[in-house]
């Protein structure tokens, strides 16, 4: 069977990654591969202007990757602000989003795209909040983001407590019946009932005494 060396414009399953030469059946090359742009021909002339694709892409990567640590550097510890309108419980009546995000670092100097700002979902309820920031591949920053509610900005912010929070208060409270308290009572109940049952049986013992 025919065999030829094609370029992959495109990474292909099976076969490998874009730029790499490989060798495939003529008949595929030439019937699937070429019709899809998924490769070209390995000739002497293609395979020069792959390396300098790959030169040119090196490149370009390594400024992107320099200008994305730049930012990283010239944003430092950043912390924003928002006051958006809120309840009694802190709940927004809005949200904060990734949008809302990147307004605010490009009004800062930050021209960031909202898709490299990495909110898993819109912020709904008042408080501190770290945003990751993907710059480029192996680049990232996290930002501080603080939310507060309109009319309460200077209030301190107050935690809500979690389930296992509010066990453990009502474990400690001092109002709360003790485990050795609760074992007594039953101790205490337990040797009244014995004391019922013994009375029982002198009283029967009696009668039966009476009868004979």
């Amino acid at each position: 069977m025919a065999t030829e060396e094609v370029i992959l414009k495109q990474d292909v399953r099976s076969l490998g990654d874009r730029g790499e030469v490989v060798k495939v059946a003529a008949g595929y090359a030439r019937n699937y591969l070429f019709p899809r742009s998924l490769a070209l021909p390995a000739t002497a002339a293609n395979k020069k202007q792959v390396e300098e694709m790959r030169a040119a892409a090196a490149k370009e990567s390594a400024r992107l990757r320099n200008d994305a640590s730049k930012l990283a550097d010239s944003i430092g510890e950043l912390t924003m602000r928002f006051v958006a309108k809120a309840g009694d419980s802190n709940v927004l009546f809005g949200s904060i989003g990734v949008r809302d995000i990147a307004d605010e670092l490009e009004s800062r100097g930050f021209p960031i795209d909202r898709h490299r700002i990495l909110l898993d979902k819109p912020i709904k309820e008042v408080g501190d909040y770290d945003i990751r920031l993907h710059l480029y591949k192996d680049v990232k920053k996290s930002i501080k983001v603080e939310v507060r509610a309109e009319g309460r900005e200077d209030e301190p912010l107050v935690k809500p407590k979690t389930d296992e929070e509010l066990a453990a208060e009502a474990f400690l409270d001092p109002n709360a019946p003790r485990v050795e308290a609760v074992a007594e009572e039953e101790a205490v109940a337990e040797e009244a009932a014995d004391d019922v049952v013994d009375a029982a049986e002198e009283i029967e013992a009696a009668i039966d005494e009476e009868s004979k």
